[in-house]
Protein backbone atom coordinates (compact mmCIF):
# COMPACT_ATOMS: atom_id res chain seq x y z
CA UNK A 1 0.00 0.00 0.00
CA UNK A 2 2.60 2.10 0.03
CA UNK A 3 3.57 5.15 2.78
CA UNK A 4 1.53 7.71 1.20
CA UNK A 5 -2.05 6.61 2.47
CA UNK A 6 -0.57 6.49 6.18
CA UNK A 7 1.67 9.87 5.59
CA UNK A 8 -1.75 11.25 4.18
CA UNK A 9 -4.08 10.15 7.44
CA UNK A 10 -1.54 11.32 9.93
CA UNK A 11 -2.12 14.67 8.08
CA UNK A 12 -6.01 13.92 8.31
CA UNK A 13 -5.77 12.50 12.65
CA UNK A 14 -3.46 15.02 13.37
CA UNK A 15 -5.08 18.47 11.82
CA UNK A 16 -6.13 20.76 14.76
CA UNK A 17 -9.52 20.86 14.03
CA UNK A 18 -9.53 16.69 14.31
CA UNK A 19 -7.63 16.82 16.99
CA UNK A 20 -9.58 18.78 18.71
CA UNK A 21 -13.07 16.68 17.76
CA UNK A 22 -11.16 13.84 19.49
CA UNK A 23 -10.40 15.36 22.87
CA UNK A 24 -13.63 16.67 22.90
CA UNK A 25 -14.77 12.74 22.04
CA UNK A 26 -12.74 11.02 24.75
CA UNK A 27 -14.01 13.68 27.72
CA UNK A 28 -17.58 13.35 26.76
CA UNK A 29 -16.73 9.47 27.02
CA UNK A 30 -15.03 9.73 30.53
CA UNK A 31 -18.16 11.64 31.56
CA UNK A 32 -20.62 9.18 30.16
CA UNK A 33 -18.16 6.22 31.31
CA UNK A 34 -18.52 7.70 34.73
CA UNK A 35 -22.27 8.00 35.06
CA UNK A 36 -23.92 4.71 35.85
CA UNK A 37 -26.90 3.58 34.08
CA UNK A 38 -25.46 5.75 30.78
CA UNK A 39 -23.64 3.40 28.83
CA UNK A 40 -20.91 3.94 25.61
CA UNK A 41 -23.50 2.76 23.27
CA UNK A 42 -25.66 6.14 24.48
CA UNK A 43 -22.56 8.03 23.94
CA UNK A 44 -21.89 6.54 20.50
CA UNK A 45 -25.26 6.66 19.29
CA UNK A 46 -25.84 10.59 20.49
CA UNK A 47 -22.56 11.44 18.67
CA UNK A 48 -23.48 9.99 15.49
CA UNK A 49 -25.93 12.90 14.15
CA UNK A 50 -22.97 15.15 15.41
CA UNK A 51 -20.50 13.54 12.54
CA UNK A 52 -23.03 13.49 9.68
CA UNK A 53 -21.12 16.55 8.28
CA UNK A 54 -17.84 15.32 9.07
CA UNK A 55 -15.84 12.99 6.49
CA UNK A 56 -15.45 9.55 7.80
CA UNK A 57 -12.17 10.44 9.33
CA UNK A 58 -12.86 13.14 11.56
CA UNK A 59 -16.58 11.27 12.18
CA UNK A 60 -15.02 7.66 13.56
CA UNK A 61 -11.78 9.77 15.15
CA UNK A 62 -14.61 11.64 17.17
CA UNK A 63 -16.67 8.17 18.11
CA UNK A 64 -13.01 6.31 18.58
CA UNK A 65 -12.84 9.17 21.56
CA UNK A 66 -16.11 8.39 22.94
CA UNK A 67 -15.42 4.58 22.71
CA UNK A 68 -11.86 5.08 24.21
CA UNK A 69 -13.00 7.16 27.20
CA UNK A 70 -16.18 5.90 27.59
CA UNK A 71 -14.25 2.38 28.40
CA UNK A 72 -11.71 4.05 30.85
CA UNK A 73 -13.70 6.61 32.60
CA UNK A 74 -16.13 3.46 33.89
CA UNK A 75 -13.54 2.63 36.50
CA UNK A 76 -13.68 6.11 37.69
CA UNK A 77 -17.27 5.42 39.20
CA UNK A 78 -16.74 1.69 40.16
CA UNK A 79 -13.57 2.50 42.39
CA UNK A 80 -14.49 5.43 43.64
CA UNK A 81 -18.37 4.44 44.58
CA UNK A 82 -18.50 1.05 44.31
CA UNK A 83 -20.78 1.10 41.52
CA UNK A 84 -19.60 0.00 37.96
CA UNK A 85 -20.16 3.53 35.43
CA UNK A 86 -20.20 0.39 32.18
CA UNK A 87 -20.90 -3.14 31.87
CA UNK A 88 -17.55 -3.52 30.73
CA UNK A 89 -15.96 -2.22 33.91
CA UNK A 90 -18.02 -4.48 36.58
CA UNK A 91 -14.90 -7.08 37.44
CA UNK A 92 -12.77 -3.56 38.04
CA UNK A 93 -15.11 -3.21 41.34
CA UNK A 94 -13.70 -6.48 42.46
CA UNK A 95 -10.66 -5.04 43.80
CA UNK A 96 -10.92 -1.43 42.91
CA UNK A 97 -13.26 -0.37 45.52
CA UNK A 98 -11.45 -2.59 47.92
CA UNK A 99 -8.16 -0.74 47.67
CA UNK A 100 -9.74 2.84 47.47
CA UNK A 101 -11.52 1.55 50.77
CA UNK A 102 -7.85 0.56 51.73
CA UNK A 103 -7.03 3.89 51.73
CA UNK A 104 -5.16 3.75 48.41
CA UNK A 105 -7.27 5.70 45.97
CA UNK A 106 -4.20 6.71 44.36
CA UNK A 107 -2.77 3.47 43.11
CA UNK A 108 -6.16 2.17 42.66
CA UNK A 109 -6.98 4.93 39.20
CA UNK A 110 -3.15 4.61 38.63
CA UNK A 111 -3.71 0.75 37.80
CA UNK A 112 -6.71 1.56 36.09
CA UNK A 113 -5.46 4.21 34.16
CA UNK A 114 -2.12 2.43 32.91
CA UNK A 115 -3.79 -0.88 32.51
CA UNK A 116 -6.51 0.61 29.93
CA UNK A 117 -3.41 2.75 28.24
CA UNK A 118 -1.42 -0.25 27.82
CA UNK A 119 -4.01 -2.69 26.87
CA UNK A 120 -5.29 -0.79 24.61
CA UNK A 121 -1.90 0.22 22.79
CA UNK A 122 -1.41 -3.88 23.02
CA UNK A 123 -4.67 -4.43 21.38
CA UNK A 124 -4.01 -1.62 18.42
CA UNK A 125 -0.67 -2.97 17.54
CA UNK A 126 -2.27 -6.31 16.94
CA UNK A 127 -5.39 -4.23 15.34
CA UNK A 128 -2.60 -3.26 12.45
CA UNK A 129 -0.92 -6.39 11.88
CA UNK A 130 -3.16 -8.93 12.15
CA UNK A 131 -6.63 -7.25 11.26
CA UNK A 132 -7.65 -9.36 8.23
CA UNK A 133 -6.11 -12.99 9.77
CA UNK A 134 -7.83 -12.65 13.07
CA UNK A 135 -10.93 -11.48 11.40
CA UNK A 136 -11.27 -14.91 9.41
CA UNK A 137 -11.67 -16.55 13.12
CA UNK A 138 -15.39 -14.82 13.65
CA UNK A 139 -16.49 -16.59 10.49
CA UNK A 140 -15.53 -19.56 11.65
CA UNK A 141 -18.32 -19.56 14.85
CA UNK A 142 -21.34 -20.91 14.71
CA UNK A 143 -23.89 -21.46 17.07
CA UNK A 144 -22.80 -24.03 18.75
CA UNK A 145 -19.72 -22.27 19.13
CA UNK A 146 -20.79 -19.44 20.94
CA UNK A 147 -22.74 -22.03 23.04
CA UNK A 148 -19.60 -23.69 23.92
CA UNK A 149 -18.00 -20.34 24.75
CA UNK A 150 -20.87 -19.09 26.69
CA UNK A 151 -20.52 -22.20 28.79
CA UNK A 152 -17.38 -21.87 29.39
CA UNK A 153 -17.45 -18.35 30.56
CA UNK A 154 -20.07 -19.49 33.05
CA UNK A 155 -17.63 -21.84 34.74
CA UNK A 156 -16.29 -18.72 35.99
CA UNK A 157 -19.07 -18.37 38.65
CA UNK A 158 -16.89 -20.76 40.75
CA UNK A 159 -14.37 -18.15 40.61
CA UNK A 160 -16.27 -15.16 41.55
CA UNK A 161 -17.93 -17.24 44.37
CA UNK A 162 -15.00 -16.52 47.09
CA UNK A 163 -15.21 -19.00 50.15
CA UNK A 164 -18.70 -20.48 49.74
CA UNK A 165 -18.97 -22.07 46.62
CA UNK A 166 -22.50 -23.47 47.02
CA UNK A 167 -24.29 -19.92 47.49
CA UNK A 168 -22.08 -18.69 44.07
CA UNK A 169 -23.57 -21.30 42.36
CA UNK A 170 -27.31 -20.46 43.27
CA UNK A 171 -26.18 -16.97 42.86
CA UNK A 172 -25.66 -18.03 39.22
CA UNK A 173 -28.62 -20.11 38.62
CA UNK A 174 -30.30 -17.25 40.08
CA UNK A 175 -29.10 -14.85 37.19
CA UNK A 176 -29.84 -17.74 34.53
CA UNK A 177 -33.19 -17.80 36.07
CA UNK A 178 -33.85 -14.11 35.26
CA UNK A 179 -32.23 -14.67 31.94
CA UNK A 180 -35.36 -16.64 31.03
CA UNK A 181 -37.76 -14.81 32.16
CA UNK A 182 -39.87 -12.58 29.82
CA UNK A 183 -40.82 -13.51 25.66
CA UNK A 184 -38.84 -16.08 24.04
CA UNK A 185 -36.88 -14.39 21.14
CA UNK A 186 -37.00 -17.32 19.21
CA UNK A 187 -40.33 -18.46 19.03
CA UNK A 188 -42.26 -15.31 21.18
CA UNK A 189 -43.24 -17.77 23.92
CA UNK A 190 -43.76 -15.29 27.15
CA UNK A 191 -42.45 -17.21 30.18
CA UNK A 192 -42.72 -16.89 34.00
CA UNK A 193 -44.61 -13.21 33.49
CA UNK A 194 -47.82 -14.57 35.68
CA UNK A 195 -50.29 -12.83 33.78
CA UNK A 196 -48.54 -9.53 34.27
CA UNK A 197 -47.99 -7.81 30.67
CA UNK A 198 -45.15 -5.26 31.60
CA UNK A 199 -43.13 -8.28 32.55
CA UNK A 200 -43.16 -9.99 28.87
CA UNK A 201 -40.39 -8.08 27.71
CA UNK A 202 -38.54 -9.31 30.42
CA UNK A 203 -35.65 -7.28 32.69
CA UNK A 204 -33.25 -5.43 30.52
CA UNK A 205 -29.39 -5.92 31.53
CA UNK A 206 -29.18 -2.37 32.85
CA UNK A 207 -31.49 -1.70 35.42
CA UNK A 208 -30.91 -5.30 36.73
CA UNK A 209 -27.05 -4.60 36.95
CA UNK A 210 -27.95 -0.48 38.38
CA UNK A 211 -30.23 -1.89 40.48
CA UNK A 212 -27.51 -4.77 42.22
CA UNK A 213 -24.50 -2.99 42.23
CA UNK A 214 -25.53 0.70 42.43
CA UNK A 215 -28.95 0.77 44.37
CA UNK A 216 -28.23 -2.23 46.74
CA UNK A 217 -24.35 -0.50 47.63
CA UNK A 218 -25.91 2.98 48.52
CA UNK A 219 -28.34 1.18 51.01
CA UNK A 220 -25.50 -0.46 52.26
CA UNK A 221 -24.00 3.01 52.77
CA UNK A 222 -26.87 4.56 54.57
CA UNK A 223 -28.01 1.66 56.94
CA UNK A 224 -26.03 3.16 59.33
CA UNK A 225 -27.28 6.75 60.78
CA UNK A 226 -23.30 7.79 61.55
CA UNK A 227 -22.16 6.42 58.24
CA UNK A 228 -24.54 8.13 56.20
CA UNK A 229 -23.30 11.19 57.33
CA UNK A 230 -19.85 10.90 56.50
CA UNK A 231 -18.86 11.35 52.74
CA UNK A 232 -17.56 8.51 50.60
CA UNK A 233 -13.80 9.20 50.79
CA UNK A 234 -12.74 11.24 53.78
CA UNK A 235 -9.04 12.13 54.24
CA UNK A 236 -8.27 10.21 50.60
CA UNK A 237 -10.48 12.70 48.70
CA UNK A 238 -9.33 15.58 49.79
CA UNK A 239 -5.55 14.58 48.09
CA UNK A 240 -5.80 11.80 46.05
CA UNK A 241 -3.70 12.28 43.38
CA UNK A 242 -3.05 9.40 40.53
CA UNK A 243 0.25 7.43 41.74
CA UNK A 244 1.39 6.84 38.36
CA UNK A 245 5.26 5.76 38.76
CA UNK A 246 3.81 3.56 41.29
CA UNK A 247 1.30 2.07 39.27
CA UNK A 248 3.32 1.81 35.73
CA UNK A 249 5.76 -0.11 37.97
CA UNK A 250 2.97 -2.70 39.32
CA UNK A 251 1.95 -2.82 35.75
CA UNK A 252 5.30 -3.67 34.60
CA UNK A 253 5.93 -6.51 37.05
CA UNK A 254 2.44 -8.24 36.01
CA UNK A 255 3.50 -7.94 32.20
CA UNK A 256 2.26 -11.45 31.74
CA UNK A 257 -1.12 -10.90 33.51
CA UNK A 258 -1.25 -8.07 31.16
CA UNK A 259 -0.63 -9.65 27.98
CA UNK A 260 -2.54 -12.34 28.58
CA UNK A 261 -5.90 -9.71 29.79
CA UNK A 262 -5.21 -7.72 26.40
CA UNK A 263 -5.14 -11.02 24.45
CA UNK A 264 -8.23 -11.96 26.04
CA UNK A 265 -9.86 -8.90 25.41
CA UNK A 266 -8.58 -9.07 21.57
CA UNK A 267 -10.09 -12.60 20.56
CA UNK A 268 -13.33 -11.70 22.84
CA UNK A 269 -13.70 -8.40 20.35
CA UNK A 270 -13.41 -9.97 17.25
CA UNK A 271 -16.09 -12.76 18.01
CA UNK A 272 -19.68 -10.42 17.35
CA UNK A 273 -21.81 -9.64 20.02
CA UNK A 274 -19.75 -10.51 22.60
CA UNK A 275 -18.34 -7.68 24.09
CA UNK A 276 -16.53 -6.17 27.14
CA UNK A 277 -19.14 -7.17 29.64
CA UNK A 278 -17.80 -10.96 29.31
CA UNK A 279 -13.98 -10.10 28.38
CA UNK A 280 -13.29 -7.92 31.57
CA UNK A 281 -15.13 -10.66 33.71
CA UNK A 282 -13.37 -13.63 31.63
CA UNK A 283 -9.85 -12.05 32.10
CA UNK A 284 -10.61 -11.27 36.10
CA UNK A 285 -10.92 -14.98 36.09
CA UNK A 286 -8.15 -16.20 34.44
CA UNK A 287 -5.85 -13.74 36.34
CA UNK A 288 -7.20 -14.99 39.80
CA UNK A 289 -6.62 -18.71 38.57
CA UNK A 290 -3.03 -17.83 37.89
CA UNK A 291 -2.22 -15.69 40.36
CA UNK A 292 0.18 -16.76 43.20
CA UNK A 293 -1.94 -15.29 45.95
CA UNK A 294 -5.86 -16.63 44.43
CA UNK A 295 -6.74 -15.46 47.82
CA UNK A 296 -6.29 -11.74 47.61
CA UNK A 297 -8.54 -11.08 44.59
CA UNK A 298 -11.57 -9.65 45.74
CA UNK A 299 -9.36 -7.73 48.85
CA UNK A 300 -7.70 -5.09 46.82
CA UNK A 301 -5.11 -7.02 44.45
CA UNK A 302 -3.43 -5.21 41.86
CA UNK A 303 -3.34 -8.35 39.53
CA UNK A 304 -7.72 -8.01 40.04
CA UNK A 305 -7.51 -4.58 38.57
CA UNK A 306 -4.45 -4.99 35.80
CA UNK A 307 -6.71 -7.74 34.19
CA UNK A 308 -10.32 -6.77 33.54
CA UNK A 309 -8.86 -2.92 32.85
CA UNK A 310 -6.41 -4.60 30.14
CA UNK A 311 -8.97 -6.84 29.01
CA UNK A 312 -12.11 -4.48 28.28
CA UNK A 313 -10.00 -1.56 26.66
CA UNK A 314 -8.31 -4.53 24.62
CA UNK A 315 -11.53 -5.60 23.37
CA UNK A 316 -12.26 -2.24 21.57
CA UNK A 317 -9.51 -3.60 18.77
CA UNK A 318 -11.01 -6.75 18.65
CA UNK A 319 -14.97 -5.50 17.73
CA UNK A 320 -12.70 -2.66 15.44
CA UNK A 321 -10.91 -5.86 13.42
CA UNK A 322 -14.55 -7.68 12.67
CA UNK A 323 -15.60 -4.07 11.65
CA UNK A 324 -13.09 -3.21 9.07
CA UNK A 325 -12.33 -6.44 8.18
CA UNK A 326 -15.69 -8.10 7.44
CA UNK A 327 -18.55 -5.86 8.23
CA UNK A 328 -19.62 -7.31 11.27
CA UNK A 329 -19.85 -5.24 13.98
CA UNK A 330 -18.00 -6.81 17.46
CA UNK A 331 -20.57 -4.71 19.53
CA UNK A 332 -23.36 -2.15 19.48
CA UNK A 333 -20.58 0.61 19.46
CA UNK A 334 -18.95 -0.62 16.45
CA UNK A 335 -22.27 -1.53 14.63
CA UNK A 336 -22.74 2.11 15.44
CA UNK A 337 -19.50 3.42 13.80
CA UNK A 338 -20.61 1.26 10.91
CA UNK A 339 -23.75 2.79 10.01
CA UNK A 340 -21.21 5.89 10.18
CA UNK A 341 -19.44 4.38 7.42
CA UNK A 342 -22.22 3.51 5.41
CA UNK A 343 -23.47 6.95 5.79
CA UNK A 344 -20.29 8.32 3.71
CA UNK A 345 -20.71 5.34 0.76
CA UNK A 346 -17.71 3.26 2.72
CA UNK A 347 -18.87 -0.49 2.72
CA UNK A 348 -16.33 -2.57 5.54
CA UNK A 349 -15.63 -6.04 3.61
CA UNK A 350 -12.60 -8.25 3.60
CA UNK A 351 -11.10 -5.59 0.89
CA UNK A 352 -11.43 -2.88 2.97
CA UNK A 353 -8.00 -1.92 4.15
CA UNK A 354 -6.49 -2.28 0.89
CA UNK A 355 -9.59 -0.26 -1.39
CA UNK A 356 -9.59 2.53 1.57
CA UNK A 357 -6.08 2.63 2.78
CA UNK A 358 -6.01 6.09 4.10
CA UNK A 359 -9.29 5.33 5.94
CA UNK A 360 -8.34 2.13 7.50
CA UNK A 361 -4.80 4.35 8.79
CA UNK A 362 -6.78 6.81 9.96
CA UNK A 363 -8.70 4.97 11.89
CA UNK A 364 -5.69 2.78 13.35
CA UNK A 365 -3.51 5.83 14.49
CA UNK A 366 -6.83 7.51 15.74
CA UNK A 367 -7.14 4.62 17.60
CA UNK A 368 -3.68 4.79 19.16
CA UNK A 369 -3.88 8.87 19.65
CA UNK A 370 -7.29 8.39 21.76
CA UNK A 371 -5.19 6.47 24.60
CA UNK A 372 -2.69 8.90 24.67
CA UNK A 373 -5.79 11.78 25.25
CA UNK A 374 -7.45 9.24 27.74
CA UNK A 375 -4.49 9.15 29.74
CA UNK A 376 -4.25 13.23 29.76
CA UNK A 377 -7.61 14.09 30.26
CA UNK A 378 -8.54 11.46 32.94
CA UNK A 379 -6.32 13.69 35.46
CA UNK A 380 -9.13 16.56 34.97
CA UNK A 381 -12.16 14.76 34.64
CA UNK A 382 -10.43 12.74 38.22
CA UNK A 383 -10.56 16.20 39.87
CA UNK A 384 -14.29 16.65 39.01
CA UNK A 385 -15.25 13.72 40.22
CA UNK A 386 -13.71 13.83 43.45
CA UNK A 387 -14.88 17.31 44.39
CA UNK A 388 -18.92 14.71 44.09
CA UNK A 389 -17.54 12.17 46.56
CA UNK A 390 -16.34 14.43 49.07
CA UNK A 391 -20.62 15.20 49.75
CA UNK A 392 -22.06 13.15 52.46
CA UNK A 393 -23.14 9.71 51.70
CA UNK A 394 -26.62 10.54 52.39
CA UNK A 395 -26.93 13.54 50.11
CA UNK A 396 -24.67 12.35 47.42
CA UNK A 397 -26.72 8.63 47.38
CA UNK A 398 -29.59 10.36 46.63
CA UNK A 399 -27.85 12.03 43.69
CA UNK A 400 -26.77 9.00 42.31
CA UNK A 401 -30.22 7.18 42.38
CA UNK A 402 -31.62 10.05 41.11
CA UNK A 403 -28.84 9.98 37.57
CA UNK A 404 -28.82 6.21 37.58
CA UNK A 405 -32.60 6.15 37.69
CA UNK A 406 -32.37 9.14 34.58
CA UNK A 407 -29.71 6.92 32.78
CA UNK A 408 -31.85 3.35 32.85
CA UNK A 409 -35.12 5.13 31.98
CA UNK A 410 -33.58 7.03 28.69
CA UNK A 411 -32.93 3.40 27.40
CA UNK A 412 -36.79 2.79 26.31
CA UNK A 413 -38.55 5.93 28.25
CA UNK A 414 -40.14 3.14 30.22
CA UNK A 415 -40.87 3.63 34.06
CA UNK A 416 -41.17 -0.07 34.17
CA UNK A 417 -37.13 -0.10 34.17
CA UNK A 418 -37.06 1.91 37.12
CA UNK A 419 -39.17 -0.43 39.28
CA UNK A 420 -36.58 -3.42 38.05
CA UNK A 421 -33.74 -1.26 39.17
CA UNK A 422 -35.39 -1.17 42.62
CA UNK A 423 -36.48 -4.16 42.98
CA UNK A 424 -33.37 -5.61 42.13
CA UNK A 425 -31.86 -3.50 44.31
CA UNK A 426 -34.14 -4.87 47.01
CA UNK A 427 -32.60 -8.06 45.72
CA UNK A 428 -29.73 -7.90 45.98
CA UNK A 429 -29.64 -5.94 49.74
CA UNK A 430 -31.27 -8.56 50.85
CA UNK A 431 -28.70 -11.31 49.23
CA UNK A 432 -25.74 -9.18 49.92
CA UNK A 433 -26.53 -9.45 53.37
CA UNK A 434 -27.38 -13.08 53.52
CA UNK A 435 -23.42 -13.46 52.43
CA UNK A 436 -24.68 -14.27 48.50
CA UNK A 437 -21.65 -12.40 45.62
CA UNK A 438 -24.31 -10.42 43.41
CA UNK A 439 -20.85 -10.80 40.36
CA UNK A 440 -22.30 -14.38 39.89
CA UNK A 441 -26.17 -13.44 39.53
CA UNK A 442 -25.00 -10.47 36.94
CA UNK A 443 -22.53 -13.18 34.69
CA UNK A 444 -25.99 -14.87 34.61
CA UNK A 445 -27.87 -12.61 33.35
CA UNK A 446 -25.42 -11.45 30.55
CA UNK A 447 -24.70 -14.69 29.23
CA UNK A 448 -28.35 -16.26 29.78
CA UNK A 449 -29.55 -14.82 27.21
CA UNK A 450 -26.91 -15.11 24.72
CA UNK A 451 -26.72 -18.98 25.93
CA UNK A 452 -30.20 -19.36 25.31
CA UNK A 453 -30.19 -17.46 22.33
CA UNK A 454 -27.38 -19.50 20.77
CA UNK A 455 -28.47 -23.16 21.85
CA UNK A 456 -32.05 -21.96 20.19
CA UNK A 457 -30.62 -21.56 17.07
CA UNK A 458 -27.81 -24.13 16.99
CA UNK A 459 -30.80 -26.91 17.68
CA UNK A 460 -33.17 -25.05 15.59
CA UNK A 461 -30.50 -25.27 12.63
CA UNK A 462 -29.86 -28.90 13.25
CA UNK A 463 -31.21 -31.10 15.62
CA UNK A 464 -27.82 -33.23 15.77
CA UNK A 465 -26.41 -32.77 19.16
CA UNK A 466 -22.94 -34.14 18.15
CA UNK A 467 -22.14 -30.94 16.63
CA UNK A 468 -21.21 -29.58 20.07
CA UNK A 469 -18.42 -31.80 20.41
CA UNK A 470 -17.39 -32.46 16.70
CA UNK A 471 -16.60 -28.88 16.07
CA UNK A 472 -13.65 -27.52 16.54
CA UNK A 473 -14.12 -24.31 18.17
CA UNK A 474 -17.10 -25.89 20.40
CA UNK A 475 -15.25 -29.00 21.77
CA UNK A 476 -11.99 -26.54 22.17
CA UNK A 477 -14.70 -24.32 24.99
CA UNK A 478 -16.50 -27.34 26.22
CA UNK A 479 -13.05 -29.06 26.82
CA UNK A 480 -11.63 -25.26 28.57
CA UNK A 481 -14.97 -25.23 30.65
CA UNK A 482 -14.43 -28.96 31.76
CA UNK A 483 -10.58 -27.75 33.36
CA UNK A 484 -11.84 -24.59 34.76
CA UNK A 485 -14.30 -25.75 36.63
CA UNK A 486 -12.19 -28.28 37.76
CA UNK A 487 -9.81 -25.56 38.20
CA UNK A 488 -10.56 -24.42 42.12
CA UNK A 489 -10.08 -27.83 43.37
CA UNK A 490 -6.94 -28.02 41.69
CA UNK A 491 -6.17 -25.02 43.23
CA UNK A 492 -6.84 -25.97 46.42
CA UNK A 493 -5.05 -29.31 46.44
CA UNK A 494 -1.85 -29.10 44.77
CA UNK A 495 1.40 -29.98 46.54
CA UNK A 496 -1.59 -32.52 48.50
CA UNK A 497 -2.88 -34.84 46.67
CA UNK A 498 -1.27 -37.17 43.62
CA UNK A 499 -4.24 -36.19 40.99
CA UNK A 500 -3.00 -33.03 40.92
CA UNK A 501 0.25 -33.90 38.68
CA UNK A 502 -1.72 -35.25 36.04
CA UNK A 503 -4.14 -31.96 35.48
CA UNK A 504 -1.93 -29.81 33.40
CA UNK A 505 -0.59 -32.61 31.27
CA UNK A 506 -4.24 -34.26 30.53
CA UNK A 507 -5.39 -30.56 30.22
CA UNK A 508 -2.74 -30.12 27.43
CA UNK A 509 -3.20 -33.35 25.88
CA UNK A 510 -7.07 -32.70 25.81
CA UNK A 511 -7.08 -29.10 24.24
CA UNK A 512 -4.51 -30.31 21.70
CA UNK A 513 -7.40 -32.56 19.86
CA UNK A 514 -9.59 -29.45 18.78
CA UNK A 515 -6.85 -27.63 17.95
CA UNK A 516 -5.76 -30.66 15.39
CA UNK A 517 -9.09 -30.69 14.00
CA UNK A 518 -9.31 -26.94 13.04
CA UNK A 519 -6.76 -28.11 9.96
CA UNK A 520 -3.97 -25.78 8.18
CA UNK A 521 -0.26 -25.64 9.60
CA UNK A 522 -0.47 -23.18 12.76
CA UNK A 523 -3.18 -24.22 15.08
CA UNK A 524 -2.25 -28.08 14.79
CA UNK A 525 1.02 -27.15 15.44
CA UNK A 526 0.49 -25.55 18.53
CA UNK A 527 -1.87 -28.77 19.29
CA UNK A 528 1.69 -30.73 18.67
CA UNK A 529 3.54 -28.56 20.65
CA UNK A 530 0.83 -29.20 23.81
CA UNK A 531 1.08 -33.17 23.13
CA UNK A 532 5.09 -32.50 23.71
CA UNK A 533 4.58 -30.60 26.55
CA UNK A 534 2.34 -33.11 27.96
CA UNK A 535 4.73 -36.00 27.68
CA UNK A 536 7.27 -33.89 28.84
CA UNK A 537 5.65 -32.98 32.13
CA UNK A 538 4.67 -36.37 32.60
CA UNK A 539 8.08 -37.76 31.93
CA UNK A 540 9.64 -35.21 34.20
CA UNK A 541 6.82 -36.69 37.18
CA UNK A 542 7.43 -40.11 36.49
CA UNK A 543 11.52 -39.35 36.78
CA UNK A 544 10.67 -38.05 40.34
CA UNK A 545 8.83 -41.42 41.17
CA UNK A 546 5.68 -39.20 41.24
CA UNK A 547 6.69 -36.96 44.25
CA UNK A 548 4.12 -34.45 45.27
CA UNK A 549 5.82 -31.12 44.53
CA UNK A 550 6.92 -29.33 48.55
CA UNK A 551 6.14 -25.89 49.52
CA UNK A 552 8.34 -23.31 50.10
CA UNK A 553 8.17 -23.35 54.04
CA UNK A 554 7.78 -27.51 54.08
CA UNK A 555 11.53 -27.62 51.85
CA UNK A 556 13.18 -25.25 53.96
CA UNK A 557 12.49 -26.78 57.18
CA UNK A 558 13.31 -30.47 55.46
CA UNK A 559 16.90 -28.85 54.78
CA UNK A 560 17.19 -27.63 58.22
CA UNK A 561 16.84 -30.91 59.76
Amino acid sequence: MGFEPLIGAFGEVFSPYNLGLMFLGVTAGLIAGSIPGFTIAMAVVLTLPFTFGLSAVEGLSTMIGVFVGGLSGGLMAGMLTGIPGTPSSVATVFDGFPLVRRGKPGLALGLGVWSSFFGGIISAVVLVMLAPQLARIGLEFGPWDFFALVVFALTITASLSGENLTKGIIAGLLGLLIATIGEDEVNGVARFDFGFEPIEQGFGFLPVLVGLFAFSQLLSDVQDREQARRPLMESSARAVRVEHLAAIKIVAKNVVNLFRSAFIGVFTGILPAAGGSISNILAYDQAKKASKNPEAFGKGSPEGIVAPEASNNATAGGALITMMALGIPGDVVTAVMLGALLIHNVQPSPTFISDNAQLAYGIFVAFFLAHFIMVFMQAFCLRAFLMIVRMPMYFLASVILLYTAIGVFALSNLTYDIWVLFIFGIVGYVLKSLGFPLAPIILGVVLGHIAELNLSRAVGTNDDLTLFITRPWSLFFLIVALFSAAFPWYQRNIGKMRWTLFYIPVASLALSVPLIMMGGVVRPGIGLLLIAYALYKLYRHHKAGWALPQKAGDKSAAETA
